[in-house]
């Protein structure tokens, strides 16, 4: 398994802009395909995106499609995920998750190997 490390959350009003981070060690990163998920007070963890190991194949949800931004760099062991236009539904506890297996990782009842500890994103109206 691989360690993850999640960071970048905060408080950012509607319409704003975050980045955050997910640090992995511990195996060959460029071996996982890579997801974002977020857990909103009350609801169900949902996917949010997910990308491949070559960072040439992204997957998001339909909620975030064309707001958010999935990347990664295999020489610094990170994947990112860039959150525009953000609206107050977007506010949840977001993790990132860690799989060999790309159709793992895109599908939510069965993902994933690893887990972040996740990290607070909260935008006010």
């Amino acid at each position: 398994q691989v360690q993850l490390v999640e960071s970048g959350g905060g408080l950012v009003q509607a319409g704003g802009s975050l980045r955050l981070s997910c640090a992995a060690s511990g195996r060959t990163f460029s071996g996982y395909a890579m997801g974002w998920f977020r857990q909103a007070p009350g609801k169900e963890r949902e996917f949010v995106a997910a990308i491949n190991w070559s960072g040439g194949v992204t997957t998001y949800a339909d909620s975030v499609a064309g707001r958010f931004t999935i990347s990664r760099d295999n020489a610094k062991n990170t994947v990112y995920l860039q959150m525009n236009s953000l609206k107050p539904e977007d506010t949840a506890v977001y993790y990132c998750a860690a799989d060999p297996d790309y159709r793992v990782v895109v599908t939510p009842t069965v993902c994933c190997g690893s887990w972040g500890q996740g990290t607070q994103v909260t935008v006010s109206s």
